[in-house]
C-alpha cells in the first residue's frame, strides 16, 4: 500500500537526516586503486566511463592497454582524435594471447606496457591512469603480482587514481585495492551466436 504524502515526506526526511549524518563523516580525499574484474561484460567500459569523466573535468589522464591489439575501437579513436592533449593513449599489446600464441613476445609486450604504465603513474599531472586488461597479463605471469602491488603501494602519487581491469584479478591486488567491482555474467548474446558488435563491444 502506498504511503500518504505526509507519511512519505516524514520517512524521506528521516532518511535524509541519517544520510547527511553519514556523509558528514566522509571527508578524506585521495587517489584510489580501483579494480574491475569478473566474468561479466563491462569492466573496460566502466573504466573508460571514468576516463571520460576526467576528460570532461579537464583532468589529465592516461590509458595503457596491455592485451588488446591495434584494432579500431570507439573509445580509442575518440580519445586519440579529440582528446589526445589531455589523455595519453598507449595500445601496447598485440592481441589476445590465443591470437598471438607467442608467450615470449606477449611477456615482452606486457613488460613494455608496465614500464609505460609506471612512467605515467609516477607523473603527478595524471589524475587517473587506466591499465586496461592488466589482470590478464598478471594471470598469465607476464608480470609478477608482487612487483605491481609494491609499486602501487610505494610509488603511486597520493592523489592519482589507478584503474586496473580484466578477469581473474589476483587476490593480492584485491587486498590492496580501495574499490573492487566484480562484473557478474547473467546473460550474454555471444552464447546465442551473436558476434561482437560496434558500439556495444568496441
Amino acid at each position: 500500500m502506498t504511503d500518504k504524502p505526509d507519511r512519505h515526506a516524514m520517512k524521506m526526511a528521516k532518511k535524509k537526516a541519517a544520510r547527511d549524518k553519514i556523509m558528514a563523516t566522509k571527508t578524506a580525499e585521495r587517489g584510489l586503486v580501483i579494480v574491475h574484474t569478473g566474468k561479466g561484460k563491462g569492466k573496460s567500459t566502466a573504466a573508460f566511463g571514468m576516463i571520460f569523466r576526467c576528460i570532461a573535468h579537464d583532468m589529465q589522464c592516461a590509458v595503457v592497454q596491455f592485451i588488446k591489439g591495434g584494432m579500431s575501437t570507439g573509445e580509442r579513436d575518440l580519445i586519440m582524435s579529440k582528446f589526445s592533449d589531455i589523455c595519453a593513449f598507449h595500445t601496447m599489446g598485440e592481441g589476445f594471447t590465443w591470437e598471438t600464441q607467442d608467450r615470449q613476445r606477449d611477456t615482452e609486450m606486457a613488460r613494455a606496457a608496465w614500464e609505460k604504465a609506471k612512467e605515467l603513474i609516477r607523473d603527478p599531472a595524471n589524475r587517473m591512469v587506466l591499465l586496461d586488461e592488466i589482470n590478464i597479463a598478471i594471470r598469465y605471469d607476464y608480470l609478477p603480482i608482487g612487483e605491481v602491488v609494491k609499486f602501487l603501494g610505494e610509488e603511486k602519487p597520493p592523489m592519482t587514481h589507478v584503474v586496473l581491469t580484466g578477469r581473474n584479478a589476483h587476490a593480492d591486488l584485491i587486498e590492496i585495492a580501495d574499490l573492487v567491482t566484480e562484473m557478474e555474467l547473467v546473460k550474454h548474446p555471444f552464447r546465442s551466436g551473436v558476434k561482437a558488435q560496434i558500439g556495444v563491444e568496441y
